[in-house]
């Protein structure tokens, strides 16, 4: 599989989903919105508490109800354990069971869940659930793209009008063009296996290519925006009251420019200006790729991408560390 690094000469385990050509010039080559959500399923998330009892219409028959519950359950239970793919064809083929009884009971699990990572998984699964909708309803009378028009659009600004592909872009607003479209498209899940097996597909051909180097770094910065996108929208850094400041800093490097990693490592950790030991952060590092291995489909183009892309600021850290301790 093509990677997201270029050359990490002493650290062969992360190859190429970042272009680093010295110890301290920034990778070249990533955020996170979250979609506005439908008024109703805004207002039956936070007033789930308010409401978990109200699952079945009051002149119903309780047994009719009931079934209907178990139903909603069933569907529930199936969407929480679908893989990307296998959630856009479940949310296609019961499009019409996503009325106020569904998420009325989705809210109502949320609200009782024993844990906070099963209560965020119940929160996420809404919020994917709500883009397939939007995205089907507004979909309606348009053609589907396929992985590689998505890819060919959200290129676009770049590419448009260049007989060369220049890396960085000449137009800054190029680039953010390009953002917004990658960070919109994975919100209504367009993103899927396929999109990334079309992207490491090329970056991989471009490689071995070796003439293309602005549309190495470009392809290599499309899947960067997509594992910081994906790895940003879960929060590992409260326990409680508590702020886990080593799980922050980590937080806060995922969420940030490539580009502006070395200077938030020298700023964070003890061996620069701050409080954070590398030891701290290697071990939230290594949490945070368990977490993945265990929430994405085993050999699938997600779980490498996004466990590689937190590999990678290990291999930056321990980079920097070597450089500041004088080592070889």
């Amino acid at each position: 599989m093509a990677t997201l690094f270029v050359v990490q000469p002493k650290f062969p385990l992360v190859i190429s989903l970042f272009s680093s050509s010295s110890h301290y010039q920034g990778w070249r080559v990533r955020p996170f919105t979250v979609q506005k959500l439908n008024p109703f399923l805004s207002k039956s998330l936070t007033e789930s508490k308010k409401r978990r009892t109200l699952i079945c219409a009051v002149n119903q028959d309780p047994e009719e109800s009931f079934k209907k519950t178990v139903e909603v359950d069933r569907l529930i239970d199936m969407l929480r354990d679908a893989n990307p793919r296998e959630l856009q064809k479940l949310v296609v083929e019961n499009v019409l069971a996503f009325n106020e009884g569904f998420w009325i009971r989705l809210a109502a699990r949320t609200d009782t869940c024993k844990s906070e990572d099963d209560k965020k998984d119940y929160e996420e699964l809404a919020i994917s659930v709500m883009s397939i909708v939007d995205c089907l309803v507004h979909k309606t009378n348009e053609k589907i793209e396929s992985a590689t028009d998505i890819l060919k659009e959200i290129l676009k600004p770049i590419v448009d009008g260049e007989e060369e592909i220049h890396w960085p872009p000449t137009d800054p607003e190029a680039l953010k063009l390009m953002e917004k479209d990658i960070i919109q498209r994975e919100q209504e899940g367009q993103l899927d296996e396929g999109f990334l097996a079309e992207v490491s597909a090329q970056l991989r051909q471009a490689k071995e290519d070796g003439d293309k180097p602005g549309l190495e770094a470009m392809l290599q910065k499309v899947l960067q925006l997509y594992a910081s996108s994906i790895l940003s929208k879960r929060s590992y850094a409260k326990k409680g009251e508590e702020v886990l400041k080593a799980e922050q800093f980590l937080e806060t490097i995922i969420k940030a420019p490539e580009e502006e990693w070395n200077k938030l490592l020298l700023n964070g950790m003890t061996v620069g200006k701050g409080e954070i030991s590398p030891e701290e952060l290697y071990a939230v590092i290594k949490k945070r790729i368990e977490r993945t291995l265990i929430r994405t489909e085993g050999g699938s183009y997600q779980q490498r991408i996004l466990t590689e892309y937190v590999k990678g600021i290990q291999s930056r850290a321990e980079e920097i560390v070597q450089v500041l301790q004088g080592k070889p």
